[in-house]
């Protein structure tokens, strides 16, 4: 029900609560853009997240990495603590990197914003992600094996910290597509390929060289991945990854894009954005 003007509510809350309604519906919209049925997009993303397990499931089955490179314990429950991670630290990146700019034509509604399609993009993606977990390890708890998790405070706590991550990494690529759009399709290219080697998914930390681990231990990816195993297995204690690190470069990278972002807003305009 719509607030009257002349209620007791301060202006600045009423601004609040429209601000969080306008997110709420660029939300939804955002999440029906993979496609108008939510439940086919909710599949389709699942279809993803099993199609890049069983992958890894195989390549582990047929290279004998089974019991060299995993942690003691259910080897599907190790293979989803990464490949979860992963795919909402990349779906979060990728739906921030193509929301609306300040030079889309929907900018030209007044209560839309790049704060909100931000916001938009990346609710919409921990919402779908989280779904498809909470459906895909349902479906294993009832048809393979029970699923048990030591720490699930912890473990949610590092899934949202790789959400966290991949938010201040999507914001850099959003705030720096307008001044040199295939550069930065480039660059997040690139950063998508490296993170499917070098974010630690089929390693632990504790098991790698230590001229191996220096070539991980950039990537808050890597840390958060780890973290999560020592959370969800008893037997996993995480000696050389940390859980502040990614906190911190995920704030950094947030503050610096909301910067960037800032002074292209300044600048940007639809005839700057039709030249480029």
């Amino acid at each position: 029900m719509t607030m009257p003007r002349d209620s007791r509510i301060p202006a600045k809350t009423r601004t609040l609560f429209a601000t969080l309604e306008v997110i709420f519906h660029a939300t939804v919209y955002n999440i029906r853009k993979t496609h108008r049925n939510a439940m086919v997009g909710l599949l389709l993303n699942i279809f993803q997240t099993g199609i890049l397990l069983v992958t890894f499931f195989l390549l582990f089955r047929f290279m004998g990495l089974v019991r060299t490179n995993r942690v003691h314990g259910d080897l599907l429950m190790f293979l989803m603590s990464g490949v979860f991670l992963f795919m909402l630290h990349a779906k979060t990146i990728s739906s921030i990197a193509r929301a609306d700019g300040p030079t889309s034509s929907m900018m030209q509604h007044a209560p839309l914003t790049t704060f909100v399609t931000i916001s938009a993009a990346a609710l919409g993606s921990l919402y779908l992600q989280l779904l498809s977990i909470f459906v895909i390890l349902l479906l294993y708890h009832v048809f393979w094996t029970p699923v048990l998790i030591e720490y699930p405070v912890g473990a949610m706590a590092m899934l949202l910290l790789a959400w966290l991550s991949g938010i201040g990494v999507g914001i850099v690529f959003f705030s720096l597509r307008p001044w040199a759009p295939d550069a930065v399709t480039i660059a997040a290219s690139i950063y998508a390929r490296l993170n499917m080697v070098f974010s630690g998914k089929m390693f632990l930390a504790n098991a790698l060289p230590g001229y191996m681990l220096a070539m991980f231990d950039w990537n808050p990816l890597f840390h958060t991945i780890d973290q999560v195993r020592g959370d969800i297995f008893i037997n996993y204690n995480p000696h050389f990854s940390s859980q502040t690190y990614p906190l911190w470069v995920s704030l950094a990278l947030i503050m610096v894009g909301l910067l960037i972002e800032s002074q292209t807003r300044r600048h940007a305009s639809i005839s700057w954005s039709a030249g480029r």
